[in-house]
């Protein structure tokens, strides 16, 4: 399904150290941050941060989903000003994993 539902529509960003090793990379639909992902020799070393930054340089407001449970992830996107505007009870597919709508204007 990724192949041939979600990456056809999506815009992915891959960032790169000097030597041109990823790092992390970022996929979007819209204004909708679909996923980041930071390699974690990378943690901490503002990956993510410059990943969110490109994503509000082309969209003024910007929207996540965060899984309930991954604490460390809502504490990135609370720290980059984003704030709880919902939450539903099961994830995209039904599943029991309760996710957080994060929103940043």
């Amino acid at each position: 399904m990724v192949a041939t539902h979600y990456l056809p529509q999506a815009e992915l960003w891959i960032a790169a150290d000097a030597d041109d090793v990823a790092l992390g990379f970022m996929g979007m639909t819209g204004a909708q941050i679909d996923s980041l992902f930071v390699h974690a020799d990378a943690h901490g070393r503002g990956v993510g941060r410059a990943l969110v930054a490109h994503a509000a340089a082309l969209h003024p407001v910007l929207t996540v989903d965060v899984n309930e449970q991954n604490a460390s992830g809502a504490g990135f996107y609370a720290r980059l000003g984003f704030a709880t505007v919902g939450r539903s009870p099961v994830d995209d597919d039904g599943r029991p994993y309760p996710l957080l709508h994060l929103r940043r204007t």
